[in-house]
């Protein structure tokens, strides 16, 4: 079977740093497959490999039936790549950016204006606008048009909601999603891990590595039943009393309460009767509903013992 986007044993370095270790992935075709990851787990130097704008050290990267180091300029002819930062031209206007990166592809954009006028049209209020007057969300959207109007089969969006507001960061999902129906299949990489649930798969990077592959659902059914919120009125003096306890595994922040990973022995009615024995009468202990952040945090800690 062959996959839109494949790698193999990938692995980069710069100099004694390992941005990439032995990386493995398969995207199905049609699918929105989510990259996730914090800042610096190589998600961005992944994505330059894929888009051909950096070579790895060892490995294999495949994209739709190519290799990049071979066919590169093919496979450039059938992607679109939105990279982390915003790439267009601050001086053109909105109109003029995605003129020109039509006539890179040698297409016109009134051939593909199909594909990307859901997306577009939020910009026809001001065509003549200069993309370095645009706002976040906006810039956004223009980027994600210029990346679309040649119509390539495979969408490679590097962190593209960064430093977006939250609605344009839903709407921006919401797009997605619309042109994922259309066929076309789309690697996303993000930070945030609220976005991994929008995602058909994901995978979790940290350190260069994959650490897991999955739907959100069955990811989420990894972090386990022992979980539980924990709350007082003094948070840090609960949080270092809590991680001092045997039957607490892991003890972390998460919103405004904290997370309590027990071992099999704990019991949430006697570890609040210790924590009384220690002073701290008013706390709370009740189970919780464990998240895609909760088994990115359990996965990394496993991976520090």
């Amino acid at each position: 079977m062959s996959y839109p986007i494949e790698t193999y044993g990938l692995s980069k370095k710069f100099g004694s740093l390992t941005a990439l270790d032995n990386v493995a992935i398969r995207v199905e075709r049609g699918e929105l497959y989510g990259l996730i990851g914090p800042d610096g787990a190589g998600k961005s130097t992944l994505y330059k490999i894929l888009a051909t704008l950096l070579s790895q050290d060892a490995g294999r990267a495949v994209l739709a039936g190519l290799d990049t180091m071979t066919d590169f300029k093919e496979i450039r002819r059938r992607i679109g790549y939105m990279p982390q930062r915003f790439s267009l031209y601050q001086d053109l206007t909105v109109r003029e950016n995605l003129e020109f990166f039509a006539s890179l592809f040698g297409v016109s954009s009134e051939a593909n204006f199909d594909l990307v006028a859901p997306i577009y049209n939020q910009l026809s209020r001001f065509p003549d606008r200069r993309a370095g007057a645009l706002s976040g969300g906006m810039k956004q959207k223009l980027a994600l048009s210029c990346a679309l109007i040649h119509r390539p089969e495979i969408l490679l969006l590097d962190e593209p909601t960064t430093g977006v507001d939250a609605v344009s960061r839903s709407e921006f999902w919401d797009m997605l999603h619309g042109l994922r129906e259309k066929g076309i299949t789309i690697m996303v990489s993000t930070s945030y891990m609220e976005e991994a649930a929008r995602c058909d798969r994901i995978s979790m990077i940290d350190k260069g590595k994959i650490l897991d592959t999955d739907t959100p659902k069955n990811l989420v059914k990894k972090v386990g039943d022992n979980l539980y919120n924990a709350v007082a009125k003094d948070m840090f003096r609960l949080l270092t009393s809590l991680r001092k306890m045997p039957e607490v595994e892991d003890c972390y922040t998460f919103g405004a309460t904290l997370h309590v990973v027990g071992r099999n022995d704990f019991d949430p009615r006697q570890t609040a009767e210790r924590l009384i024995e220690e002073g701290i009468y008013d706390a709370k202990i009740y189970p919780a509903q464990g998240d895609i952040e909760d088994l990115f945090i359990k996965l990394t800690r496993n991976g520090e013992e």
